[in-house]
């Protein structure tokens, strides 16, 4: 029921009801304080209607003790056991009759539901000890606690309103500059807006969670503006071999009666349909290595390093097309650590690195691979003798889809994505993926941290 309640009602509410405990607490002490200072108001008279009494016998102990004046009820004994005043009540007159004198009080109540406050006292004389008793009515007592029971019952209903009242202003006041946020919001829903939500003056943990849900918009901004990035140059990039497919079936069908043509046109599109199925498996795999989908693998050195040399193997059947020179250097076996990449992933890494080499080196041209491991994990390092990249193309050359303007993979006609790959993968692992102009040609440097 509560959870159906608006914050500013529960706030109220839950404020009310600590309210009446704490008021309930309050008010119950204070009316058993004053209960107790009647009582010992009451007992006091009692004790002062004895002192009158207590100075005459002690001036006369042998005469007789006077009537007291009206309204004062006392029962007075000598130590012979004679009745010397008697004015109680005839309900009260039993209690103390026959008992033996003593210092004491209690409350007694007659047949009408009347309660009395009782004083006894024992007077020590040269011939005997008196019995002195004296009895006070409460009912004035118990008027001015029922008087006090109706102002505390106001007050406390008036105080808990009054409470209530101020709990839901401050709930209010409090909960502000979440209505802001809520309006900026919808605003920024309806027209799109790049602002940011309100964040207030006050460092509270209202400003805190404005500007975390600002950090929050701002990444989901630009992971937005990133991803429909993707799709446009996804889509410009499957176009081309769209179209060129979509020409080389065209072709094919003008080609049914010449079995060579035909077939080079097959060819062909066999070619266009491996760079699209290249295309997406890459778009693929970039987009689970950035959402960390799948569980993390590892691998150790020596796994690492097989898988290395496999990628060599491939890397130098590629580079025979131009009498390319593809060597590589691994670390010494003996020494194993654990690295959070996978072997294939490792190899997929190392294959795009060569690729690229191999696409951008001249006839006879070559390209080495380095793979070091020492305590702070392992360094691979791809070094071609190409023409290398554009200084100004160094910062954006991991980003996807992204070309110098002399592309080193012009005559491949590459996707762009190969690097972008590289990084993800590196990242992936806790790593970096790092890349410059060497002294001939460029040089990509990937490092990736012990387990």
């Amino acid at each position: 029921m509560m959870s159906r309640l608006s914050i500013r009602a529960r706030i109220t509410i839950g404020s009310m009801l600590v309210a009446v405990v704490l008021l309930a607490i309050a008010l119950v002490a204070i009316r058993a304080e004053v209960a107790q200072i009647l009582t010992a108001a009451d007992v006091t008279l009692a004790e002062g209607d004895l002192a009158s009494f207590e100075k005459d016998i002690i001036a006369n102990p042998a005469e007789k003790v006077d009537d007291p004046g009206t309204g004062v009820l006392v029962y007075v004994v000598n130590p012979a056991g004679l009745v010397q005043v008697n004015t109680l009540p005839h309900d009260i007159l039993p209690l103390v009759v026959g008992k033996p004198a003593a210092a004491e009080q209690h409350l007694a109540t007659d047949d009408e539901g009347r309660t009395f406050v009782v004083v006894g006292q024992a007077l020590p004389t040269p011939n005997g000890v008196w019995a002195l008793w004296a009895t006070r009515s409460t009912s004035a007592s118990s008027l001015a606690l029922d008087g006090l029971d109706r102002v505390l019952a106001v007050g406390g209903v008036l105080l808990l309103l009054t409470f209530g009242l101020a709990a839901w202003l401050l709930a209010t006041v409090a909960l502000r500059p979440v209505a802001r946020m809520r309006r900026r919001a919808e605003a920024l829903e309806t027209d799109a807006s790049d602002g940011d939500l309100p964040v207030g003056q006050a460092r509270d943990e209202l400003a805190k969670l404005a500007t975390t849900l600002n950090a929050f918009l701002g990444r989901v901004r630009a992971s937005s503006a990133r991803e429909k990035r993707m799709v446009s140059d996804a889509a410009h990039e499957l176009r081309t071999p769209l179209a060129a497919l979509k020409t080389q079936l065209e072709l094919a069908h003008g080609d049914f009666g010449d079995a060579a043509a035909l077939a080079l046109q097959v060819r062909a599109a066999e070619a266009s349909v491996d760079r699209l199925s290249s295309l997406a498996a890459n778009l693929l795999e970039l987009t689970r290595l950035e959402s960390h989908q799948g569980p993390r693998a590892s691998s150790s050195t020596s796994e690492l390093v097989s898988e290395l040399m496999g990628c060599v193997d491939r890397a130098r059947m590629l580079g025979l097309a131009k009498s390319a020179d593809v060597g590589f250097s691994a670390p010494p076996g003996g020494t194993e650590f654990r690295y959070a990449i996978d072997a294939q992933s490792f190899g997929r890494l190392v294959d795009n690195l060569f690729s690229n080499s191999l696409a951008a080196i001249a006839e006879a041209g070559s390209v080495t691979a380095a793979l070091s491991q020492d305590a702070a994990g392992l360094t691979l390092e791809v070094t071609d003798d190409g023409p290398g990249v554009p200084s100004a193309f160094l910062p954006k050359a991991f980003e996807r889809f992204s070309r110098p303007d002399f592309s080193r993979t012009g005559s491949t006609g590459g996707t762009g994505l190969g690097l972008a790959l590289v990084r993800a993968i590196a990242e992936d692992a806790g790593g970096t993926a790092r890349l410059h102009n060497g002294a001939r040609g460029l040089v990509v440097t990937v490092r990736i941290p012990q387990m």
